[in-house]
């Protein structure tokens, strides 16, 4: 298998892993709160990543980055994945999972506007076309489709949602031009999680019940969605040469994910739904389109 195939291969199984994440939530939310589960997964990937470090030997690396950066990891960690996963958790108590996961798609788009005032980026007329496709689809997701009545299901989970967007944009806006080992990045952001939560679960007197199907399922989205998954995308990309052809197959994830939510998790598919994220997934797609054509 030459590296190409390689590329795709590893991309193809971030996607499909990526797939099963907004069903974990959901169904692991039945059994525990988002506190309980932000503990248990980001305390999984700190052990997968701590593990990493150690057997792939970046202590090192690791002592030198936390020199230089510290104040930057601070920051990076709070906003991701504490305040990240925070509100994302949040979104999925508050709105069904087929919901939570369009809305969220639209980071793409909160990315490249938050890069204007920050990085200096100039806005292109596809992301404008691109941002009126996607912010129509997640109205019609708050509306369930009746635009016209414009009476929102819920106002708040659907503005949580979107908040979430805002912390994960904001993370990557940040991180663009740092040019460090993923894996000591993610492990230093998580040790920094992991600490902010444990303090936040003190604070707020929350109940831990040590529930098993909420233990496991935790775990398993702080294995795959929180770590391993990362570093099978970045392998991905570090592999191709041709990155835009990678990158598109993100968009096999939504479509993989409702088919999960409908058979496992056991949620009907709204019409609503299926029409709203087309149109963040065409929003999307057109924004991706070649700068010379847009």
């Amino acid at each position: 298998m030459n590296r190409e195939k390689q590329a795709v291969f590893y991309a193809l199984l971030a996607v499909l892993i990526w797939s099963t994440v907004a069903t974990a939530l959901t169904m692991t939310l039945r059994y525990i709160s988002k506190e309980e589960m932000l503990l248990w997964a980001f305390s999984a990937s700190f052990t997968v990543l701590g593990s990493m470090i150690l057997v792939t030997q970046r202590r090192e690396k690791l002592k030198q980055y936390l020199c230089e950066h510290w104040r930057l990891t601070l920051l990076l960690g709070t906003i991701n994945p504490f305040i990240y996963y925070f509100t994302l958790f949040y979104a999925y108590e508050l709105l069904p999972a087929q919901e939570a996961q369009a809305i969220n798609y639209t980071w793409a788009l909160m990315l490249a506007y938050l890069s204007v005032p920050i990085l200096g980026h100039r806005l292109m007329r596809k992301d404008i076309i691109a941002g009126i496709l996607c912010y129509f689809g997640v109205l019609i997701i708050a509306t369930h489709g009746d635009l016209l009545a414009l009476e929102f299901s819920s106002a708040k989970g659907v503005f949580v949602a979107l908040l979430s967007t805002v912390f994960w944009a904001l993370y990557w806006v940040i991180v663009t031009k740092l040019r460090e080992d993923t894996v000591v990045v993610l492990f230093a952001n998580f040790t920094v999680g992991l600490v902010w939560i444990i303090v936040y679960i003190l604070l707020s007197h929350t109940e831990i019940h040590m529930e098993p199907s909420g233990m496991l399922g935790a775990l398993y989205i702080g294995l795959f969605e929180m770590g391993v998954t990362f570093v099978l995308w970045g392998k991905a990309l570090a592999m191709t040469t041709r990155i835009s052809s990678i990158s598109t197959l993100i968009f096999l994830s939504p479509i993989f994910s409702l088919v999960l939510i409908y058979f496992v998790a056991g949620e009907m598919i709204t019409a609503s739904t299926v029409i709203a994220l087309g149109l963040i997934l065409l929003g999307l797609l057109i924004q991706q389109k070649n700068p010379k054509s847009g």
